[in-house]
């Protein structure tokens, strides 16, 4: 896994990160970063099915912390290796330790809270809001605008997401995966603050990465293991103090722990990476828009794993999102 994050990295050294594919003046172009968040999108789906049965067998608490100290890990392995540590400053580093905060030790949080509560269909449904939040956010702090192009994109994409989860069930489904595991309430309103706590702390990192103001861009492995890094460390905090929610409800399992590992190698190690990286040229917005497909790309996960093929509200959800992904990638 280790090697896999140093590869990413040395990949990242050659990319030119405003290089676009298709070189025509006369030809549309797709931006790298687009491709990027779209790749989050892809390892954010992966993980949410990875979550389910560790998540319910741990709680959300104790299988966040066990994921964070495992990705730390394997993060600053590779930030020793490279020697990347090197683009961090002071300054940086406390932005990135808010962002951490916000986006991993709250959202990540709340957000396999409402997994554990809700499933990955639902819980994915309530998380794509974020795309909206991040969206105004960028709007309204930083500035940015889209063109009639992107902005149709970007509302077929959020129409899509949404369409392919809320009608995507079958009325008579009944998986382990769809039944409700405590409050209702309580799990939608962890669905949302998790979307508001990934378009802060996306917002957050936004002038860091970039370097707006003033530096250097920071590296996004070394900023992936400063953010997890402080997150953990908030966790365990949390442990120690004795709160109870944060006790494991029971003992991992090899099974579980090979499981959590694997959810945050490709969840946090790859996923948040790509949108780091992402987020180095990319807009707030456009970002947030395209990694939020994720609820589509789950779709061929859950045909795999309840054995029967997604209802029609899915089809057309997903078609309404690949139309709109298509406007965005070629605007």
């Amino acid at each position: 896994m280790c090697t896999a994050l140093s590869w990413l990295r040395q990949a990242h050294i050659f990319w030119v990160p405003w290089c676009r594919i298709g070189s025509s003046d006369n030809e549309p172009m797709i931006a790298a970063y687009d491709l990027l968040a779209l790749c989050a999108a892809a390892c954010w789906a992966t993980t949410g099915a990875l979550a389910v049965m560790p998540v319910r067998h741990l709680g959300a608490f104790a299988f966040t912390r066990w994921r964070m100290l495992m990705v730390a890990a394997m993060l600053w392995s590779v930030v020793a290796a490279t020697g990347s540590w090197h683009s961090l400053s002071s300054g940086g580093s406390l932005t990135l330790a808010i962002s951490g905060m916000v986006g991993i030790f709250i959202g990540d949080t709340a957000l396999f809270g409402a997994v554990q509560r809700l499933g990955p269909r639902r819980a994915s449904v309530l998380f794509a809001t974020h795309a909206a939040f991040s969206a105004a956010l960028g709007f309204a702090m930083l500035g940015e605008r889209m063109g009639v192009q992107a902005a149709l994109g970007g509302a077929l994409t959020l129409g899509g997401v949404m369409c392919a989860i809320l009608l995507g069930r079958h009325k008579e489904e009944q998986h382990a995966w769809e039944a409700d595991h405590g409050s209702l309430r309580l799990g939608v309103g962890l669905g949302l603050v998790a979307a508001l706590c990934q378009a802060v702390s996306t917002l957050i990192a936004k002038p860091v990465m970039a370097g707006l103001s003033g530096g250097v861009p920071v590296d996004p492995i070394a900023a992936s293991a400063v953010r997890v890094s402080v997150a953990c460390a908030a966790h365990y905090l949390i442990l120690w103090m004795g709160v109870g929610a944060a006790r494991a409800y029971q003992r991992p399992t090899r099974r579980v722990l090979l499981q959590t590992a694997l959810n945050g190698f490709v969840g946090m190690g790859l996923g948040m990476t790509f949108i780091l990286m992402a987020l180095q040229n990319g807009d707030v917005g456009m970002v947030a828009i395209l990694s939020s497909v994720t609820p589509v790309l789950v779709l061929p996960i859950l045909w795999w794993q309840l054995r029967r093929a997604p209802a029609w509200g899915a089809w057309l959800g997903a078609s309404l999102t690949v139309v709109g992904t298509g406007l965005i990638l070629l605007r």
